[in-house]
């Protein structure tokens, strides 16, 4: 598992031990980050951050600072490896939290926002619910989510999706702020 692109170009990172973990793969980077374009200058979350590689790559391409969440021990203590090979301690924190929670008392802003949550654990959906309701992303903010291809998002978040592709074992959503979302439908009237 390596950053792809950027000032850690190439740099190996750290991957979480065990069985469960399900690093993102370079090509799914690859896909995510044709998608979205530029992180520069961004705030960013990463939940469920597992190694934190898809945050680390942000930082990579210049994002303005990563907010990392997970409540796993072992995810911790790969993300503070990470941090520490990277020397990006300034420009990141580690939130030793579960999600939901996290996403309850927080009052910053994100332009992007990473989601990979374990598989088939009915956990997207609800906390796109918590994201929207509390009012987390920017206007022109997206969520990126990593899912199986087993687990549907409610139909009423398909006004925000803008690319949804099933890559084998996972599918890759991206969904856009409502605001944006408007803003270019009115551009194709």
């Amino acid at each position: 598992m390596r950053i792809i692109t950027g000032k850690f170009k190439k740099t190996n990172l750290f991957a979480v031990p065990g069985k469960t973990a399900r690093p993102t793969t370079d090509y799914i980077k690859e896909v995510i980050f044709s998608v979205i374009s530029s992180c520069s200058g961004k705030d960013i979350l990463d939940l469920y951050a597992g190694s934190g590689s898809l945050g680390f790559e942000t930082l990579s391409r210049n994002a303005n600072f990563v907010d990392f969440v997970d409540f796993s021990d072992k995810s911790i203590k790969t993300m503070k490896r990470n941090i520490e090979k990277l020397k990006c301690t300034s420009d990141c924190k580690i939130h030793r939290k579960k999600v939901s929670a996290f996403l309850n008392s927080i009052e910053k802003k994100f332009d992007l926002i990473f989601m990979d949550p374990p598989y088939n654990k009915d956990l997207i959906n609800n906390t796109i619910e918590k994201i929207i309701d509390n009012e987390l992303l920017t206007k022109n903010g997206y969520i990126v989510i990593e899912h199986s291809p087993r687990e549907k998002l409610l139909e009423k978040w398909d006004v925000m999706t803008t690319y949804n592709k099933n890559y084998g074992s996972s599918v890759i959503t991206v969904l856009a702020n409502e605001n944006l979302q408007h803003k270019l439908m009115d551009s194709v009237e």
